[in-house]
């Protein structure tokens, strides 16, 4: 089977989320299981290709003022993946992928309009695939250009469209006036298709014209068919309820493993627990933790600050558990609120909590290597990926119960022995403080801890798994396509394949 990957980022290309691990690592997996494969970027300024060949020097794309003509280079074919990048300049290179620190860029409805119409038109020239598989909004269009403009075109008469949301809270919404400019038609600005209170949403276009919908865990798709987390597309996803399904994200263990990792100073195994007390001593040094007590538990963060993931909850708590028996690592960026909260509470506690306002990609590996806990208290978390590493590098994850974390984290029971970390329900600084609490004190007993660190180190969420049902999504979006539709572009989504069993 031949899928195309199109998505705004992907490892080793670009990056700001866990998006871009999934682009990455998913396509290597199906292509290991004998499927063709390729994928979709736009070149960013970040984007730094070696021996990138021209594919085609230009496509045009027909905007309301203007054409605009992009070009498409491949970087070859990796592992059995061939990689497009649509390549135009005035859109894609720049800074950030975006937007910068004052909002998103306000041209980004163009920028990947542009981007999912070159794909579009490069597959007719390089091949149409089997699947379209998009990703996000910035490749939602894809499906609904599909199902109007291009129903009739025989290149693509029987390929068929999978939607994969990685993340509900973002939907790409723009003004309504953005569509003669975009060259779509005002019939799109219905509530069946794209409007959505006055506006037009691209990932509920591809929501209303996707053969198939899929979240990255299943818990994650039955949370976002509620009114708590469905970010008021709940009715359109309900509707569409027979062709939602839920894949867990996988990770990759050639990437995260502490028995390989180039980035931590000492390799170890579940066999060999030895290595993590050098890792820790190096963690506490890396942030400047000099003479520290290595007998206290090290809690790590990896993560974008942002309510979403817990930090008004962290927050509430903060001043309470600094004086607890531990030390607090942090790396990331975001709301500048939460940066200050840690600065302000690293001057006050130099040798309880470190942090470092970036992302380091090293210094994210030493702190799953080096840290006891990680801690993840997010108000909805779609899948997750850093609770799956730290469960590979024995470090207990504290999570909230939502999403992927709910359903990659099992209870602690010190008197069976079972269980991978800690999680609360209630999205309370309270809650959130009594299980950081619980764990603490778990910690105290080293024996069981062990016991504990190993139970995750034996979870596998290899890719290989996923992928398998991702194929399964695939054959059944293949299948849809044999189904005759006596008006494809006006489908309403209600409507739909079969359900998958």
């Amino acid at each position: 089977m031949h899928i195309a990957f199109a998505a705004s980022e992907g490892v080793p290309f670009s990056k700001t989320g866990g998006l871009a691990d999934v682009v990455g690592a998913l396509p290597r997996a199906l292509a290991a299981q004998g499927h063709q494969i390729s994928v979709y970027l736009p070149r960013y300024r970040q984007t730094k290709l070696v021996d990138a060949r021209p594919v085609l020097r230009s496509i045009t794309i027909p905007f309301d003022d203007e054409y605009r003509f992009c070009s498409v280079v491949t970087a070859g074919n990796e592992d059995g993946i061939r990689h497009y990048f649509v390549d135009y300049p005035p859109y894609f290179d720049r800074e950030a992928l975006y937007g910068t620190a004052v909002g998103d860029y306000p041209d980004n409805a163009e920028r990947f309009a542009l981007f999912s119409r070159a794909v579009i038109e490069a597959s007719k020239i390089v091949g149409a695939p089997d699947v379209f598989h998009c990703h996000d909004w910035q490749s939602a269009l894809i499906p609904v250009i599909l199902r109007t403009f291009y129903s009739q075109d025989p290149a693509f008469e029987n390929v068929a469209t999978v939607f994969t949301i990685h993340n509900m809270g973002y939907q790409g919404l723009f003004p309504a006036e953005i569509l003669p400019l975009l060259m779509l038609p005002w019939d799109l600005f219905t509530i069946s298709k794209m409007e959505f209170f006055g506006q037009v949403n691209f990932l509920k276009g591809a929501l209303a014209f996707s053969d198939y919908i899929t979240t990255v865990s299943k818990k994650y798709s039955q949370e976002i068919q509620t009114t708590e987390y469905g970010f008021g597309l709940e009715g359109v996803l309900r509707n569409r309820a027979a062709t939602v399904t839920g894949i867990l994200n996988g990770i990759d263990y050639d990437v995260w493993n502490p028995g390989n990792d180039p980035f931590i100073a000492a390799k170890y195994a579940p066999q060999d627990l030895s290595g993590k007390a050098v890792d820790k001593a190096d963690l506490l040094a890396t942030f400047g933790i000099n003479n520290a007590d290595t007998k206290l538990p090290v809690i790590g963060i990896v993560s974008r600050f942002a309510a979403q993931k817990g930090f008004d909850l962290i927050a509430q708590i903060m001043d309470r558990l600094a004086r607890e028996d531990m030390i607090l690592t942090v790396l990331g960026s975001g709301d500048k609120d939460y940066e200050e909260m840690f600065l302000r509470l690293h001057k006050q506690f130099p040798h309880k909590i470190a942090v470092k306002v970036a992302y380091d990609n090293v210094i994210a590996h030493k702190i799953e290597a080096g840290a006891d806990m990680f801690l993840m208290p997010s108000r909805y978390e779609p899948s997750g990926l850093n609770q799956i590493y730290s469960l590979k590098y024995g470090t207990v994850p504290i999570v909230r119960a939502t999403g992927g974390l709910d359903e990659t984290i099992e209870p602690w029971d010190a008197r069976t022995g079972k269980g991978t970390g800690f999680k609360f329900y209630e999205y309370s600084g309270e809650s959130l403080l009594l299980t950081i609490r619980a764990a603490l004190q778990a910690f105290r007993d080293e024996a069981s801890w062990h016991v504990l660190m190993r139970n995750g180190m034996s979870k596998d969420f290899s890719w290989a798994n996923s992928a398998k049902e991702y194929v399964k999504v695939y054959e059944r979006a293949r299948q849809a396509q044999l189904v005759p539709r006596t008006n494809v572009s006006l489908r309403p989504p209600s409507e739909g394949p079969p359900p998958i069993p």
